[in-house]
């Protein structure tokens, strides 16, 4: 059984996202008209279990109300116990009432982590100003109480961000931490690759941060096999099979490729020995997902 570490749903009756609201408005991962609907677990187990996956985790994806949407996401995992799904919601860890925010997440059978974005893209970096949360005092503390909790932290953000991001996560050595879209190299010239390889290697080196190859569509929305192969073997160089996991960021990342197409360009590229850890082990061990329950039908 594959494991997918990084996806999204929303049902926008339930839940309100301003982003998929917003009409006309193309972003850096493309125009997300056509993402701009339901997106269900029903509909993502029918691509996901066809390429042989069994379970997920889903990523909290800018909701208006965080809670709102993690209540629906644990809603989600309730309804369908024969698909094992766990969910990083949202948090700000520079909140003055993150205690009591975090004992509510807790309250969610479901929750392993929360991420807050440091970084998306460099336009709309400049716009949102999250890049300040580093030079926040309280974002270390957060962090650091996530660890004390036994709660990781998803870490989104740009290559320019590494070094410093990586003198931060090491004053909370306690903290798991998954690094989303394999840091997001955004410059897919071989000097902006190189670039982007060499902060790598500062988050990499602590044993505590771990790696998602996902959303390698957003910033090339032509991607194939061949030209993302440089960043997923580097990825995997630098933290090895057993701390590098996969992610399809669906349904952003339907926008450039099929799930068909984004698993079997990663499987064709990661060694066919190391394929347990990269699409099994690792999340599973990383998020702790547990078997599948059987479901329940009402007579």
């Amino acid at each position: 059984m594959k494991i997918d570490a990084h996806h999204h749903l929303w049902d926008l009756s339930a839940v309100t996202y301003p982003w998929l609201a917003e009409k006309g408005v193309v972003r850096f991962f493309g125009d997300p008209a056509s993402i701009q609907r339901d997106y269900l677990l029903p509909e993502f187990r029918a691509d996901t279990e066809a390429q042989g996956f069994g379970a997920s985790v889903h990523i909290q994806v800018g909701a208006a109300d965080p809670w709102a949407e993690a209540r629906w996401v644990q809603s989600v995992a309730d309804q369908f116990p024969d698909w094992p799904l766990v969910q990083v919601a949202f948090c700000d860890l520079t909140a003055d009432d993150l205690s009591e925010q975090l004992d509510r997440l807790q309250t969610l059978p479901s929750l392993r982590g929360v991420r807050q974005i440091i970084g998306r893209a460099p336009g709309e970096d400049a716009v949102t100003g999250t890049n300040a949360l580093l030079e926040d005092p309280k974002f270390l503390s957060g962090l650091q109480h996530l660890g004390a909790r036994g709660l990781s932290f998803d870490l989104q953000l740009l290559p320019e961000l590494m070094q410093q991001t990586a003198a931060v996560l090491a004053q909370s050595p306690e903290t798991q931490v998954a690094l989303c879209h394999a840091g997001s190299p955004h410059d897919r010239t071989d000097e902006g690759l190189c670039q982007w390889s060499d902060a790598l290697m500062s988050l990499s080196c602590l044993p505590q941060v771990y790696c998602k190859l996902s959303g390698l569509g957003m910033f090339d929305h032509s991607w194939s096999a061949n030209s993302v192969s440089p960043i997923i073997k580097t990825c995997l160089s630098h933290f090895g099979f057993d701390r590098c996991m996969f992610g399809s960021n669906f349904p952003v990342d339907s926008l450039s490729a099929t799930y068909q197409d984004t698993v079997s360009r990663h499987e064709a590229i990661v060694p066919v020995a190391s394929h347990n850890d990269v699409f099994h082990n690792t999340a599973k061990r990383f998020y702790r997902i547990e078997a599948a329950r059987k479901r329940i039908e009402c007579p």
